[in-house]
């Protein structure tokens, strides 16, 4: 079965889990990788890496001794990241266990973290929950990405979701839209 009927089952079973109804584009994760300096990332973490579009556009960009793990709740999209990056760890795991799960892989802190989850799907409590246990890994300087629809940003979990943001990282961009991406998305590029 292709990625896209996969996520779509994976949709249906938990759509206020999983905020979409396609993968990512191959243009949505060039975004959300091509900002980084990949020469001087020593550990990065992704949340929700779906079918592994992102986890696969990370993987192509790290530097031989760059410690990467990927975070994948769902069994299904977990078996599914497996497959198309064998030499990735995935954890399926609720990304509130990040500190556990760093300290197992022998991290301290985590350079950059990349995000597919769905925050605007989340409420406020999940969304704290979730953002709070993040900054238990990521130091001052740290960067963090995700992306976001475009419909979502007028939203009023959207717009809680970006004032979040603004108040808790030092730098907050925006970058170009993915077009070809369903629906049209662009990417959150925060440090903290």
């Amino acid at each position: 079965m292709s990625d896209y009927a996969q996520f779509f089952k994976a949709f249906l079973r938990s759509s206020g889990k999983i905020g979409a109804i396609a993968p990512s584009s191959p243009e949505l994760a060039e975004i959300m990788v091509e900002w980084l300096d990949w020469e001087n990332l020593n550990s990065v973490v992704e949340y929700g890496p779906g079918t592994g579009v992102f986890t696969e556009a990370i993987s192509n960009r790290l530097q031989p001794g760059t410690e990467f793990f990927a975070i994948e709740r769902d069994p299904h999209l977990a078996s599914i990241t497996r497959d198309r990056c064998p030499d990735v760890r995935i954890v399926q795991e609720c990304v509130s266990q990040v500190p556990r799960l760093c300290h197992e892989a022998g991290i301290d802190q985590v350079d950059a973290i990349l995000c597919g989850l769905p925050w605007a799907a989340f409420h406020p409590e999940l969304q704290n929950e979730l953002l709070d246990a993040m900054f238990e890994v990521l130091p001052p300087g740290g960067k963090f990405a995700t992306f976001a629809y475009w419909q979502g940003v007028v939203l009023p979990a959207g717009q809680r979701f970006r004032r979040y943001l603004h108040e808790h990282f030092s730098v907050v961009k925006q970058s170009r839209t993915a077009w070809r991406n369903l629906p049209p998305a662009f990417v959150y590029q925060c440090e903290r």
